[in-house]
């Protein structure tokens, strides 16, 4: 018997962690782009609860075919029900009025300035730690958002309004990302994600779909509300809710190629040097801390 044979060498456990962002990132950027769809074609509210109802039906479906085992209290409902409020309902339901008269890329810019909000929340209520590093990088993204913002409103194509309704999105966004990790529902994220989505969707209205519209609500549903949210649960429970956060600063980019590739919006040379701020900032808010060396 060879040494190789007779001694076992544990398998390397793969990471997923690099998958399950990349995934995420690119779900979540092109929902803005998707939404815009929707909205042009239904009233934002009426798509919205139907893809919420939906939504929430689908995984209550899956979860009796698979029998799997009701472990949620009733404490656990009522907090993934007050997440649906914070995270569907008024996030999306403004969000997505707010997309009525701004394009999906300056949409997308806007919320994506949650990290900065969630990172000093989290500091105050969550006991995360806040140094110069992360500061530092958060600062930089704000600065490559916000170069991107002045320059898409100067060409004067998305209006005051629908920006105060996607500010008020993202104030809605931030307050349900605090709420998650300060309220810690335990149990199964698939049940409660269902919960939340049948919570943000009480209100039932007629829906008539074109069929471009049908694909963009098909995304919505299965990717939008279902993976991508089952993802960002994933991201606050491994990186923390200032790291997690962190990665909304790489939807705008993504947002905006959806944007162009899928609506043809505009996209200019300017728009884009604000990416490099942005990487750069996501880089050091997410990059771990070097260890402190060890005392003899």
């Amino acid at each position: 018997m060879s040494l190789a044979s007779s001694v076992a060498v544990p398998r390397a456990q793969f990471n997923w962690l690099p998958l399950y962002i990349a995934l995420f990132c690119l779900i979540w950027s092109f929902a803005f782009v998707a939404g815009k769809i929707g909205v042009t074609d239904c009233p934002p509210l009426i798509l919205l609860s139907s893809r919420f109802l939906l939504a929430g039906l689908l995984i209550a479906g899956i979860s009796a075919l698979r029998g799997e085992k009701f472990d949620l209290t009733l404490r656990d409902v009522a907090v993934f029900a007050l997440l649906g409020v914070f995270n569907n309902a008024l996030y999306l339901g403004l969000g997505y009025t707010g997309l009525k008269t701004v394009s999906a890329g300056l949409g997308g810019l806007v919320v994506s300035a949650n990290p900065v909000f969630t990172a000093v929340l989290a500091a105050l209520f969550l006991g995360e730690a806040m140094n110069w590093r992360k500061a530092f990088g958060l600062l930089l993204g704000v600065a490559g958002v916000t170069f991107i913002v002045w320059h898409r409103l100067s060409v004067g194509t998305d209006h005051a309004e629908g920006i105060v309704f996607t500010l008020a999105s993202l104030a809605s966004i931030v307050a349900g990302t605090i709420l998650y990790k300060l309220l810690a529902p335990k149990g199964s994220l698939w049940i409660g994600n269902g919960i939340q989505n049948l919570a943000g969707g009480l209100a039932l209205a007629p829906f008539a779909p074109s069929a471009r519209l049908f694909g963009a609500f098909a995304f919505l549903v299965l990717a939008g509300s279902i993976l991508a949210y089952l993802l960002w649960f994933h991201l606050l429970n491994v990186c923390g809710a200032t790291a997690a956060s962190a990665y909304h600063f790489l939807m705008p980019p993504l947002a905006m190629l959806f944007a162009y590739l899928v609506l043809g919006e505009h996209v200019e040379l300017r728009d884009l040097l604000g990416i490099i701020p942005v990487a750069l900032g996501i880089y050091l808010v997410t990059r771990p801390a070097a260890s402190a060396p060890q005392r003899n």
